[in-house]
């Protein structure tokens, strides 16, 4: 998510942000718990953490603080920090960031060693955010995360790790079961990480990164979503076709964190619009098509009218 920025120049929406988020904040606010990934950061002012060589391809996100009250205003309770543009500010931006997002009553994870902790409906519920960039919990030391989850599994009753990983673009909709690159950057292998945090102890994996959506699987009763694409970004990041095909994923979660039933809300991006609910339910038909192709058995039935429910058997790789 990124609702605009006022980095190198004015790039805002025209009412300021105020409406980007109304569409979809019904079913935002319904939720327990709402998740999302922020792109950039939370800051007024300050000085870039890194240099573009070229302009036209290289992109700084900077929205300013008073934004917060946008994604808290749509029921955002839990915002990630790990992803390749948390830094674009350097470190002192994405700090600035986590305080803007406390002070606003939320939680967030992201940067190295900051994980979110909350009690909702009387459960301990932790929120782990992992990335392959710098200065994050990092993704690609599989040993290290593996540790980060057993440690939160033994103090929470559930465990929610989210990742920013995997290759980018309109061609990488498929999982590949392998090791990612992207321009010659280590992505990880998003299979490998996901199965292994839940063996771990989590409850719910939630990917992001691609841009575009990617499958799902049920794996030993927990719901893995590969990448949940392009949500709600005003500028600087296509939408363009499948690009601006991104759900709200509902997933219902019993005491024991095991899936129990879910829900795709299609959306769809039209700039200069925020999100809004996709009456053609792109989303859902692409995610369940995708499921289909790459695991020969995902332990998800996919309903109609964009409902999820769990399989006996669970998932296999293809």
């Amino acid at each position: 998510m990124m609702l605009g920025t006022d980095y190198p120049e004015n790039h805002l929406p025209d009412d300021d942000g105020v409406s980007f988020l109304s569409a979809v904040t019904p079913v935002l606010s319904a939720a327990d718990m709402a998740f999302g990934n922020l792109e950039g950061v939370l800051v007024d002012g300050g000085e870039p953490g890194k240099k573009c060589t070229n302009p036209n391809a290289c992109y700084l996100f900077r929205s300013p603080s008073r934004y917060i009250e946008h994604f808290k205003a749509a029921g955002f309770d839990v915002l990630s920090l790990a992803n390749n543009h948390a830094r674009d500010f350097g470190d002192e931006g994405r700090l600035a960031s986590m305080q803007t997002i406390a002070a606003a009553g939320l939680h967030h994870s992201g940067l190295e060693g900051d994980f979110a902790s909350m009690n909702i409906n009387g459960l301990d519920v932790a929120v782990l955010a992992f990335a392959v960039t710098k200065n994050s919990n990092m993704m690609l030391d599989y040993e290290l995360a593996r540790t980060i989850v057993e440690q939160h599994a033994t103090s929470h009753d559930i465990v929610v790790v989210s990742f920013h990983g995997g290759a980018e673009g309109r061609d990488v909709t498929h999982v590949p079961f392998a090791e990612e690159e992207y321009f010659g950057e280590p992505r990880g292998d998003v299979v490998l990480f996901s199965r292994m945090v839940v063996d771990a102890g989590a409850d719910l994996v939630i990917g992001h990164g691609p841009h575009v959506v990617r499958a799902m699987e049920n794996y030993n009763g927990r719901l893995i979503a590969y990448s949940l694409g392009n949500f709600a970004t005003y500028y600087g990041i296509s939408v363009e076709g499948i690009k601006g095909v991104a759900p709200i994923l509902v997933v219902t979660l019993n005491g024991d964190g095991e899936f129990i039933d879910g829900q795709i809300h299609s959306t769809i991006q039209l700039r200069p619009d925020g999100p809004s609910i996709d009456s053609r339910n792109r989303a859902h038909h692409l995610i369940r098509d995708l499921t289909n192709e790459d695991f020969r058995q995902s332990g998800i039935e996919f309903g109609e009218g964009g409902r999820i429910l769990p399989l006996s058997g669970g998932s296999t790789a293809p």
